[in-house]
């Protein structure tokens, strides 16, 4: 007897999509696999391989790992923007290369030495082992370009955990650079993950015996997980830049400078300039170039009409015998977190062209956007009196995150006073805020830049552990 069309149809629907659920053989390899522990055994078998390599063949992998990332880094920014709907492709292409161009390698693990009548003490950077690396939605195939390059200079395998709405960007990042390795001579698996990515399995991740260390990229809540997991663990958290410009500066040059750094990828970066603190007169003269460099100026009525576009009000709880209501809360509004300035503002019926970077508005100190990070670009401007005033200010917005700060200004005491009072991991000095990593700016980057847990811009040296190394009596020549 022969089957219903119709219920053939339902069944081969049930097979598709159990098949996609599961994955299929074309799903797994080059570093994918279906569960945690395949991921973290086949990293072990990795970083044993790794181990027996040279220093020299171990940056001989490292290069591959850059070229091919360099040949397909406008390919992983389409697959990313597509995928998350979040920020520039062409920004995403130029973090890519930055990341495979700039990023340290074996150089960067400086052995230190120490002779006299007793012998040599020698102090070297050793791998953890297997370092578990949990990646963000908004930079997907940058972090893992990082980190992997950075982790694998050291010495490590690692086990990635990306963010499942970046999924795709993500596991094809982990294939290229597999490949690339694989091909130069390496080991296979010196990267893995799991192709269905998800908060269970980053748990399973963070507590599985065979992880020796965990690095977070992503907010607080994330941060705090691999903080209390009884491992060494780094933390790269959330920030609230602010970008201080006093009546020293460069007015002109200071507003081109924030339009770029403010709209670099649509604001995602954590570094990028999240509001500016205006002092004296040169707020108008400050907004007007702004406008000229590709800045919209909403009216009081549009930045009133777009609070409830961007934010979502929280509900607090009134305490118990208190009669006054509590004050207003926000969170994001993550549909728009990445997205561009001219699809932003038409969703309050402002149409402007493609060529604005960045909605600005005037607001007071107190306001929504200049409290939230809101990773979008929406860029607040407040005017204050006097410098001791905008130090005061852009401390308190900071939120003691310590992560990044801008300052444009002539005054060397100026920018001094504020250095010493925010205590920023990176502060930049009259240029955009992502010349702190490497745009336009010397020095190395990252994409893993650990405020909570001290590290600072993560190198290879930083998904290390010292030994030390003492010959008693011998090899002191002099």
């Amino acid at each position: 007897m022969m089957l219903d069309q119709q219920l053939i149809a339902q069944i081969t629907s049930k097979i598709i999509a159990r098949m996609q659920e599961q994955g299929t053989d074309d799903t797994y390899g080059s570093g994918i696999f279906a569960t945690i522990d395949e991921a973290v055994s086949a990293a072990r078998i990795a970083h044993k391989q790794l181990k027996m390599l040279s220093l020299e063949k171990r940056e001989e992998l490292i290069g591959a790992m850059r070229q091919t990332i360099c040949e397909h880094a406008a390919e992983l920014a389409e697959m990313a923007v597509h995928e998350s709907g979040m920020g520039r492709m062409a920004d995403k292409t130029v973090k890519n290369k930055l990341a495979a161009q700039k990023t340290p390698g074996t150089e960067d693990l400086r052995t230190e030495a120490w002779t006299g009548d007793r012998g040599l003490t020698l102090l070297e950077m050793a791998p953890y082992g297997v370092i578990g690396s949990i990646t963000p939605t908004t930079n997907p195939s940058e972090t893992v370009i990082c980190n992997g390059i950075g982790m694998i200079a050291a010495g490590n395998a690692v086990v990635f955990s990306p963010h499942p709405t970046a999924k795709n960007t993500s596991l094809r990042t982990i294939r290229l650079l597999n490949e690339a390795i694989v091909k130069a001579g390496g080991p296979q698996n010196l990267l893995t993950a799991i192709a269905q990515p998800s908060i269970e399995a980053t748990n399973a991740m963070m507590n599985h015996s065979g992880i020796n260390m965990l690095v977070a990229t992503g907010g607080p809540a994330v941060v705090k997980a691999v903080m209390s997991c009884g491992k060494k663990a780094i933390g790269a958290g959330a920030g609230n830049p602010p970008a201080v410009v006093d009546e020293t500066a460069d007015i002109e040059k200071a507003a081109r400078d924030i339009v770029a750094g403010c709209s670099f990828d649509n604001n995602l970066p954590c570094i990028a300039e999240k509001e500016v603190i205006a002092v004296g007169r040169i707020a108008d003269q400050l907004i007007s170039y702004m406008q000229k460099y590709g800045a919209y100026l909403l009216s009081p009525e549009e930045v009133k009409r777009l609070i409830p576009v961007i934010l979502t009000e929280k509900v607090e709880q009134m305490a118990a015998g208190c009669t006054e209501k509590p004050e207003k809360s926000y969170g994001i509004n993550k549909d728009y977190v990445g997205k561009d300035a001219q699809y932003i503002l038409s969703k309050i019926g402002v149409a402007v062209p493609d060529s604005v970077r960045v909605a600005l508005c005037e607001t007071e100190a107190d306001h929504p956007f200049v409290i939230e990070e809101l990773m979008m670009p929406v860029l607040p401007v407040v005017q204050v009196k006097d410098i001791d005033a905008a130090i005061e200010l852009a401390v308190k917005v900071e939120h003691g995150n310590r992560h990044t700060a801008i300052m444009h200004s002539k005054n060397v005491d100026h920018l001094t006073r504020f250095a010493k009072a925010v205590e920023t991991t990176i502060f930049v000095k009259n240029a955009p805020s992502f010349a702190g990593i490497g745009v336009g700016g010397e020095g190395f980057t990252t994409f893993t830049i650990a405020g909570p847990t001290g590290e600072g811009l993560t190198s290879p040296r930083s998904f290390t552990r010292q030994r030390r190394c003492v010959l008693v009596d011998a090899f002191s020549i002099v």
